[in-house]
């Protein structure tokens, strides 16, 4: 006791902004419920394992530390436990898919280093100050916790702006009780009452063909009457009845439902369930064919566990994440970069004071986790996995959609992992592994005077359209779609083990790609005119690492997004060498550059060929592509497509692209500009970030932090940059790949749904979802998303 009082100004009483780590060691991923417990800091409140507590005092010299220990209560019988039916296609979190967390009894005592010397808690006998400052970390929200509630964007519904003043037309509809048919077609399910003038109509065209054939919507966009509810959803739980608020799109809730609903003769309290609801439509299509495919569901699968073979507990809606690491740290450069050549001691030692929020700790911590072996040994529940929160924490830091619990697409977050490896290693290869995926396309234009120009750009991924027209099973797709045609006038459906599904080969893709392509408008500085000019692509240099993304969703007409319902097939092996680009070859003569005398196209700002084709192939119109483009100063696709989006209706997007009209997408506000200034941004980034966000401040400001590479003199974006003067870092090799990993997708969008990682590992196939790791059975190799190959 006399020792823990001459320690007594290393104990801190901690106040309401204190970040207290009381879950997980901030260098490993021990827990109070570990073997040895956690062990917090009192001055600085980060949480350490018993192997990692001495290597704070080293480092900090904090000798004082709260010690917490959990262990788990007998569990009570199967039958007295209740289970909750998920209502969110949502994994480990509220009104999700969720395992029934077992109770766990909580011990305290204070550990004074480096003797590990313990003092019980609690006791009238510590310190006072001791005592409230215990007290205040024990009751206190942990950091995991606080960041958990602040990420969670809840998908409960909110009150709609449209429930309150909603005006009812005196109309006289009264609605039946049951035998609703849409007032437009023959649909008898899938109907929505409209709550305004009672109209009943059938709801969207789903991506696959099911739903409705979109009259209610129609009938939205003619009248603006904005509320909806879905009849067969409506019982005595009116908080259970689906309405859904078009000006809102969402789901909405309605308080004064009940009125509404008798307006148009509706006794509520009668009526049974038959339909399910928009979240339940969801779940249930989400658990189809494809679901049970990718997971290897029924299959007997025999556990793996072991070094390389941890699994990720689903943070909630985090298999995005997990799906993309897990093929990360099963290559080279990952696993010599943060495990064979990274200790977790060295790690700590040069991280920042606080390492949860250092990228390179937690990258480190998060190897050591998954190929230390130390967390996938067999449980109860088959193994207890890790839970990578301080990782998603600092990689998603001012991201405002990976900070989220929803779900994301995993090529965003495969592309944003790279951006902010790079960030964390600035201007050093050696360090960054992702060097080792980069590689030069060379792209060749040749327009009609015959004349050629070479443009080059480095990347990181290879995304590839799929072209249906080259299924090699076209008999049986005819034979099919026949059938199904009969079927249809019968009135039957076609099981899922009926459906034949179109099998593109993986050659054809990557034909697509190098392939001749028209390029329209393009301006020949040998005609001085405009013209349609013949593209084509190749590899200048090979990567290491070669990563494939298959375009999946597509747009269309009315843009409606569908996902392509096929697969592609896949070789263990492939060879691109052909693809190899050959650059100027003897005898072409290269396009003359723009001369400043050049009266008929001065040097305004030129669509990026690269974002225009990405967008096109989603179907949108080649010129608002490139206006897009233009208009956010070829920054990048994700910003081109929200400002397509969002000038879909505007009045001159049809007109040709004139100099004029390219002068004042680029003329921004002086004030604008001079108080982005003001806040210590560099002019050329101010103007940049307004051309970008519209002249809006605000979204200025959010996207100079969410793209910080836009201080270089090039506009890039995240997947694509033009290629440094200096390359020699970037590989090159032989065009030879060995098919190492893929990322599958289920649902009905990148942003629903769940993912999974398979991967080569030891000589055979093992299957990753999320904490459940095992021997893969039946590999779906031919449904997957992202592909990774290995050079040979």
């Amino acid at each position: 006791m006399d020792l823990l009082r001459s320690h007594l100004h290393k104990v801190r009483i901690p106040d309401p902004a204190d970040r207290i780590h009381k879950d997980e060691c901030c260098v490993s991923f021990d827990t109070p419920r570990s073997e040895g417990g956690l062990y917090v800091d009192m001055v600085s409140f980060l949480g350490f394992g018993r192997e990692h507590v001495a290597w704070n005092y080293e480092k900090t010299g904090n000798p004082v530390y709260l010690h917490i220990v959990q262990r788990r209560k007998p569990e009570p019988d199967e039958a007295d436990r209740p289970l909750k039916k998920p209502t969110l296609l949502a994994i480990g979190v509220e009104g999700g898919f969720s395992d029934q967390e077992p109770e766990y009894d909580e011990a305290f005592e204070i550990v004074i280093l480096p003797d590990f010397i313990s003092l019980p808690f609690p006791s009238v006998d510590l310190p006072e100050k001791v005592r409230i400052a215990v007290d205040k970390v024990i009751v206190a929200e942990s950091a995991d916790r606080k960041q958990q509630l602040a990420s969670w964007v809840a998908d409960k519904k909110e009150i709609s702006a449209y429930a309150i003043e909603l005006h009812q037309l005196d109309n006289g509809v009264t609605v039946p009780p049951t035998g609703w048919k849409c007032s437009k077609c023959d649909k008898t399910e899938n109907l929505w009452l409209n709550l305004t003038d009672g109209m009943i109509l059938c709801g969207r065209r789903l991506w696959d063909g099911s739903g409705g054939n979109n009259h209610a919507i129609e009938h939205y966009e003619q009248t603006k009457y904005p509320l909806a509810v879905k009849l067969g959803t409506i019982t005595a739980d009116l908080e259970a009845a689906d309405v859904f608020s078009y000006p809102e799109d969402d789901s909405v809730e309605d308080p004064l439902l009940a009125k509404h609903l008798s307006h148009f003769g509706i006794d509520f309290s009668s009526l049974q369930k038959t339909e399910m609801t928009t979240a339940e439509r969801e779940l249930d299509h989400n658990t189809n064919f494809d679901w049970n495919r990718i997971q290897e569901s029924g299959k007997d699968a025999e556990p793996l566990y072991g070094p390389g073979y941890t699994g990720f507990v689903n943070l909630g809606n985090s298999c995005y994440m997990a799906s993309v690491l897990q093929v990360m740290f099963s290559t080279h450069p990952f696993i010599s970069r943060y495990f064979e050549k990274q200790s977790l001691k060295a790690a700590f030692a040069t991280s920042s004071a606080d390492p949860t929020l250092d990228l390179n700790m937690q990258m480190t911590k998060l190897a050591h986790g998954m190929l230390s072996g130390k967390y996938s040994v067999p449980n109860q529940e088959g193994q207890e996995g890790i839970r990578p929160r301080m990782f998603k924490t600092v990689i998603a830091a001012k991201h405002p959609e990976f900070s989220s619990m929803r779900q994301q697409d995993a090529l965003d977050f495969f592309l944003h992992l790279i951006d902010q490896v790079d960030q964390a290693n600035p201007g050093n290869h050696e360090l960054n592994p992702f060097t080792r995926f980069k590689f030069i396309i060379e792209e060749r234009i040749q327009c009609p005077s015959g004349k050629v120009s070479y443009n080059t750009r480095s990347d990181y991924i290879l995304s590839l359209s799929i072209p249906l027209h080259e299924a090699s099973n076209k008999e049986e797709l005819k034979a099919f779609h026949e059938k199904k045609a009969a079927m249809d006038l019968d009135g039957k459906e076609v099981s899922n083990e009926e459906i034949v599904r179109p099998r593109v080969p993986l050659e054809a893709c990557l034909a697509s790609f190098s392939g001749a392509e028209e390029v329209p408008d393009f301006y020949s500085t040998a005609l001085n005119s405009k013209t349609t000019a013949i593209k084509t692509a190749g590899f200048r240099t090979f990567p290491d690492y070669l990563v494939l993304q298959m375009r999946k969703f597509v747009m269309e007409a009315g843009w409606v997004p569908k996902k392509l319902d096929v697969y592609i097939d896949v070789p263990d092996i492939i060879d691109i060498s052909h693809m190899r680009s050959k650059g100027v070859q003897p005898g072409e003569q290269l396009l003359p550059e723009a001369s400043g005398d050049n009266k008929a196209e001065p040097a305004y700002p030129v669509a990026s060929e690269d974002i225009v084709s990405q967008l096109a192939s989603m179907g949108f119109n080649y010129l608002h592509c490139q206006k897009a483009a233009i208009s956010t100063s070829n920054t990048g696709v994700e910003e081109a497509m929200n400002w397509l989006l969002s000038h879909m209706d505007d009045p001159d997007i049809d007109d040709p692209i004139s100099k004029d009209s390219q002068a004042a997408e680029h003329t921004v506000d002086e004030a604008s500009v001079q108080t982005l200034v003001s806040f210590g941004f560099q002019e050329d980034v101010a103007r940049k970030a307004l051309i970008a966000s519209g002249g809006n401040i605000e979204r200025a400001t959010d996207w100079i932090f969410s793209n910080p590479e836009a201080s270089s003199s090039v506009p890039t974006d995240s997947s694509t940059s033009n290629v440094e003067a200096d390359d020699a870092h970037i590989p090159d090799g032989s065009g030879r790949y060995k098919l190492m990993g893929f990322v599958s997708h289920m649902g009905t969008s990148t942003h629903c749904g769940h993912y999974v990682a398979h991967v080569l590992k030891d000589g055979r196939w093992a299957i990753l979802n999320d904490n459940k790791v095992a021997a893969s059975v039946d590999l779906p190799k031919d449904m997957g998303y992202l592909y990774f190959f290995q050079r040979i």
